[in-house]
């Protein structure tokens, strides 16, 4: 079976670029061939002719011209690119190893750097900021007194708050003991909050003043029982609540004030780098969050890969508005004081209009995006003030292909960092080079020596496609397949932890992939790779639906949804019709005025996608339901599906003419019973 025959019919632009590329004739490969050889001995002789080491490359480059010309087109293009990600590599790396030789833990980089400039700003928030000495001293302060509490090396203790400047150093005190510490999403509500602290198995929970009202519902039901609970409350909050605390709990804030520091030992064992330091629970758009284990080498690596792979520097200021409770805000972003000693500026919810102030306010020189921020950024209102700002870098993940140059040209940001990574996840990619919609590169000549790479599987169920050894095959460039990653656990770079719960780690595994015995982390993403190494997100694995025999690729259709609309949220996802092959199309709409324009989106549709692609149904919604990190959860909507008998939001039906109108119960009806003609 070809790579089109597996992935249907459907083609982007891209795609096919390549693919005409890679299907040369013998007379075109010819010429290829030539022109890119008379290329080579130009440049040559113009600088070193003479010279023999020269002429022997020369040599070489010849006899694989004549075999691969487009890799050597590719290894040409990309030389300059390679040769910075390679020395960036190298030093990351050897960073990660010193580190991991000497058992260097999170808090005792955190320790030097915080020696190293005890005045300098760590953490600021508001009016409110911790310089470098004063959050060592109260990490230090956390680490002494729970020690007195009895927990040791090994145990977990839940931490559930809102952002603050002294988040983070309370999980670096306990880390200090040996005490892992399970980040409880602020947002979380019953059975996912008790879920979420049962899972870690915690011995203590810590929880801040303002989250009073979500404790208190599980301690009504007793779902708590004998659970230690401290409460902290910071000064700001007395002042303006007075102060409530909960029956049981121990006055956290109260007891560090004559509470006295707890040095770090001299020495740490090999073994503590490789040691257990957070749980971070995945977002849970498929189910209830699972706990993925951060060991502090990880931590090391996902905190100092962008660092180094980036070129930032301990004299940036980070604008960091991201939850703490997150990979992103809370490992990539706070690790920039711990770890690198800048300052990180932190928000306690992100808001768009004051993000731009919040740059200027604090002189911010780098900024971290994730999922919709950017888009929510472009939704607002123009005015001069968005562009005096002192950003050289903004970096995270997430951003959209279809908005990226829009959203550097109006905000007048210089280089985009865009990073590919899960939590758990051992995939890890980089986009250093500012190349518009790639979510990082692979260089060329090392697509086989790093760690990721892409199969060919069947679009729509993820399931991988095997040769007649039963082994996977690798996707060419501008096929469409599945991104792993190669576990190794001897390095940060590909080791993978897994999950709290054993049996969720083993499910992301796959085993005998290349050879017997190999091991590869499933991301359950869909990525094509180019002919210069760049890696571009296609979809999630079940995102991707099969309707009239053919793929329907999600993020294609929400694309020119949301181009059309006008940037409002859009999320697009197969529904089941009784009696019907495959699933159909349904766009959900973000509409609380009920004022897109439905006769117009469907010309747009019907102008851009083939009839196949069209979504069959259309929602309008007052809001649809999301994570804590902007991911819009689309398993909720496809379960409530076009039920008029249950939704009392609008919903449009594609009728034969190609235009939406409200789907009324004669078609509802139709539907359900098989005779709609689908």
């Amino acid at each position: 079976m070809s790579g089109k025959e597996e992935r249907g019919d459907q083609e982007d632009p891209q795609e096919e670029k390549m693919e005409i590329l890679l299907e040369l004739s013998p007379k075109q490969k010819l010429a290829t061939r030539m022109a890119t050889l008379l290329l080579a001995i130009l440049i040559f002789a113009s600088f070193c002719w003479d010279n023999a080491v020269a002429s022997l490359t020369l040599g070489a480059a010849v006899a694989l011209l004549l075999r691969n010309p487009i890799f050597v087109f590719g290894l040409i293009m990309t030389a300059s690119r390679d040769l910075k990600a390679l020395h960036r590599f190298v030093a990351l790396n050897i960073y990660l190893f010193l580190k991991d030789r000497r058992g260097f833990t999170v808090a005792r980089c955190f320790q030097d750097q915080a020696r190293s400039r005890p005045k300098k700003a760590c953490f600021v928030m508001e009016d409110r900021s911790l310089s470098f000495a004063e959050a060592l001293e109260f990490s230090q302060k956390i680490a002494g007194y729970f020690k007195g509490r009895g927990l040791k090396k090994g145990d977990c203790v839940a931490l559930m708050m809102e952002t603050r400047p002294e988040y983070p150093c309370i999980w670096l005190g306990l880390s200090q003991l040996g005490v892992v510490t399970a980040l409880i999403n602020s947002n979380l509500r019953g059975e996912s909050l008790q879920h979420s602290i049962k899972v870690a198995k915690a011995k203590a929970l810590i929880v801040g003043s303002e989250l009073l009202d979500v404790l208190q519902s599980l301690i009504d039901k007793e779902e708590l029982q004998d659970l230690p609970i401290y409460q902290y409350t910071d000064e700001e909050l007395r002042n303006i609540q007075g102060h409530e605390l909960l029956p049981e709990a121990v006055d956290l804030s109260e007891a560090l004030k004559t509470q006295p520091r707890l040095e770090l030992p001299a020495k740490n064992s090999q073994e503590e780098a490789r040691s257990k330091l957070l749980y971070v629970y995945t977002s849970g758009t498929t189910g209830l969050p699972k706990a993925a284990v951060i060991t502090n080498l990880r931590f090391l690596f996902m905190s100092a890969g962008s660092f180094y792979m980036l070129r930032m520097t301990s004299k940036d200021v980070v604008y960091n508005p991201l939850p703490l409770y997150h990979t992103a805000g809370g490992i990539v972003g706070v690790g920039n004081a711990i770890l690198n000693g800048s300052t990180v500026v932190l928000r306690k919810k992100f808001s768009a209009r004051n993000f731009w102030l919040d740059c200027s306010r604090y002189n911010c020189t780098v900024a971290q995006y994730i999922g919709e921020l950017c888009r929510y950024l472009l939704a607002t209102v123009y005015t001069p003030e968005q562009q005096q700002h002192n950003l050289r870098l903004m970096y995270g993940n997430g951003l959209r292909p279809q908005i990226w140059s829009q959203f550097v040209r109006r905000f007048g940001i210089p280089h985009i960092g865009e990073i590919y990574g899960a939590t758990e996840g051992n995939s890890n990619l980089i986009n250093i080079s500012n190349r518009v919609g790639a979510i990082g590169f692979v260089p060329v000549y090392g697509a086989r020596l790093y760690p990721v790479q892409i199969l060919r599987c069947d679009e729509q169920t993820g399931e991988l496609i095997k040769d007649s050894h039963g082994h996977c095959i690798r996707c060419l460039p501008g096929e469409t397949g599945l991104l792993v990653g190669k576990v190794d656990a001897r390095r940060a770079v590909s080791a993978f932890h897994g999950y709290a719960d054993k049996g969720a780690s083993e499910q992301k595994l796959l085993r005998d992939v290349f050879e017997s015995g190999d091991v590869f982390f499933n991301s359950g993403d869909m990525v094509v790779r180019d002919i210069l190494g760049y890696f571009y997100f296609k979809d999630r694995t079940g995102d991707t639906f099969r309707w009239r025999g053919e793929n329907v690729a999600t993020q294609e259709v929400e694309a020119i949804i949301t181009n059309c609309i006008g940037l409002e949220d859009c999320v697009v996802y197969g529904v089941q019709i009784p009696h019907v092959e495959g699933k159909a199309g349904m766009a959900a709409i973000v509409d609380p005025e009920r004022k897109v324009d439905m006769e117009y989106l469907s010309v747009v549709l019907r102008g851009s996608l083939p009839p196949y692609a069209r979504p069959l149904f259309i929602r309008l919604l007052d809001e649809i339901p999301r994570t804590a990190t902007f991911k819009l959860k689309k398993r909720e909507l496809a379960l409530e599906g076009y039920d008029l008998e249950k939704l009392e939001d609008p919903i449009y039906y594609l009728n034969r003419d190609g235009v939406y109108r409200p789907l009324n119960q004669e078609q509802f009806e139709a539907l359900l019973s098989g005779k709609s003609g689908l």
